[in-house]
């Protein structure tokens, strides 16, 4: 658990998409009490010409617009201090995993670029060690929605964010494993469709062992039938 303050700052063509949901609800109020923050740079700021532009075509031909390297570098450096991590929000980078979210919920300063059009000129990648993240196999219009994912996960994962009386150490992928399934009251439910639902009586036998072996099995029935990519990893732990 990171028990700093934690700070991001987004690299946008949409400043006004932040903080978005993030403004609400737990993260909103961990922002109102000081426990993380962050700063929203316009890259339109730093565009050239009359029109501010930002981005050109791309060299060698193609479809679509690449950004510029000067306009993304100059929005970098406007910042007051540069951050000890630069992730790009990209399709084409490393899954953000639970592993992941843990290791940047520790770094006190992050830098997000989120990309627009075709992409970022990889200059300017290279030339400030952009670590290239993605939030799943598909292509989002712009980086802003994933830059809100990634904030989100390491969000809840800052000290004094969740009550007390909730854990991450339980949670999906925690473990390598998925969570097992919850229920609640009442304990006994009939659905829309007359069919009778019971919670399994295992859980109302107030014995907690049973109860954290069968949640155990749950989670490893679960993960074997649903991420079997998951079960293999974690079969060879």
């Amino acid at each position: 658990m990171n028990k700093a303050h934690w700070h991001i700052n987004i690299l946008t063509l949409f400043p006004e998409m932040f903080p978005g949901s993030l403004g609400l609800s737990l993260s909103g109020k961990a922002l109102e009490k000081g426990l993380w923050s962050y700063r929203t740079v316009n890259m339109r700021d730093f565009g050239l010409g009359v029109h501010k532009a930002v981005d050109d075509t791309p060299f060698g031909g193609g479809a679509g617009m690449v950004l510029r390297a000067d306009v993304v570098e100059d929005a970098l450096f406007s910042l007051p201090s540069q951050a000890q991590k630069n992730i790009y929000l990209s399709p084409r980078g490393k899954t953000l995993t639970q592993e992941k979210v843990i290791e940047f919920s520790k770094i006190p300063e992050l830098t997000l670029l989120c990309g627009r059009y075709e992409g970022v000129d990889q200059r300017v990648l290279d030339a400030h060690n952009f670590e290239e993240i993605s939030v799943g196999d598909y292509v989002l219009s712009g980086g802003e929605p994933a830059a809100l994912v990634l904030m989100d996960a390491c969000i809840r994962l800052l000290d004094g964010v969740m009550g007390n009386d909730q854990t991450p150490d339980e949670e999906s992928f925690s473990h390598g494993l998925l969570e097992y399934p919850h229920y609640t009251k009442p304990a006994n439910w009939v659905d829309s469709k007359g069919v009778k639902r019971d919670v399994p009586e295992i859980l109302t036998s107030g014995h907690h062992k049973n109860i954290e072996k069968w949640r155990k099995e749950k989670s490893e029935s679960l993960t074997k039938d649903v991420r079997p990519d998951l079960w293999e990893k974690y079969k060879d732990q």
